[in-house]
């Protein structure tokens, strides 16, 4: 019968498990202690330093309380809040230029729809008169638009027609220009004078407007 024997190679090497040398086995085992000690000592130190701002800022605080710093300006505090707004500044800047910019469109959005007019033409109208510059512009346009209408339609009764219009756009073109030279002098009048000029420029509008829509048979 014969007899098993077994090789010592093989148990020395059984008796080291993941390892193919104990002295490679031991050395691994001394690295890794290694390295948890150093992770173990970076995490005490941190602690430690944490520990020490927050209790430094706890001292600071008491020793301002007990100053009455608290709510006061101070040299201090002063040059606190210029360090906190150097560091702060160049973040927020892109963040409040864009919350300006917005507020800014939707500002012009509501004159230009107040107006009737686009956001583009919104510099041609300004001051306390611009909602009777728009009308006066408008209204310009109109005439424009009816003296188009009547350009090369005419024979007969037609060219009366024509003549009509012609003098009609010519002399309502020739009171906008009056009316824009008012609105522009309110600018400059005591507060109850502008309004009263206002009004009249706003009424005189009206019948031109009147006559714009009966010619354009609206």
């Amino acid at each position: 019968m014969a007899r098993f024997t077994r090789n010592p190679a093989d148990e020395q090497k059984s008796a080291t498990p993941g390892s193919s040398s104990p002295r490679r086995y031991r050395k691994d085992v001394a690295q890794r202690a290694k390295l948890d000690r150093k992770t173990a000592k970076t995490t005490a130190k941190s602690e430690k330093q944490k520990a020490k701002a927050t209790a430094k800022a706890e001292k600071a605080a008491a020793k301002a309380q007990k100053k009455g710093e608290h709510g006061r300006i101070t040299p201090g505090n002063t040059k606190k809040a210029v360090g906190v707004f150097k560091i702060v500044a160049p973040v927020l800047a892109p963040y409040i230029a864009k919350a300006a910019f917005t507020a800014r469109d939707g500002y012009d959005r509501m004159r230009a729809r107040r107006l009737g007019v686009p956001v583009g033409d919104l510099a041609r109208f300004s001051g306390r008169g611009a909602a009777l510059h728009a009308r006066i512009a408008g209204d310009a346009d109109a005439l424009q638009d009816l003296r188009t209408r009547t350009d090369g339609h005419g024979d007969g009764d037609s060219t009366t027609s024509q003549v009509n219009v012609e003098r009609f756009t010519d002399n309502a073109e020739k009171r906008l220009g009056q009316l824009t030279s008012a609105v522009r002098a309110a600018e400059r009048m005591p507060s109850s004078r502008r309004r009263a000029a206002h009004r009249s420029v706003a009424g005189e509008l009206s019948r031109i407007e009147d006559d714009i829509m009966r010619r354009l048979e609206l």
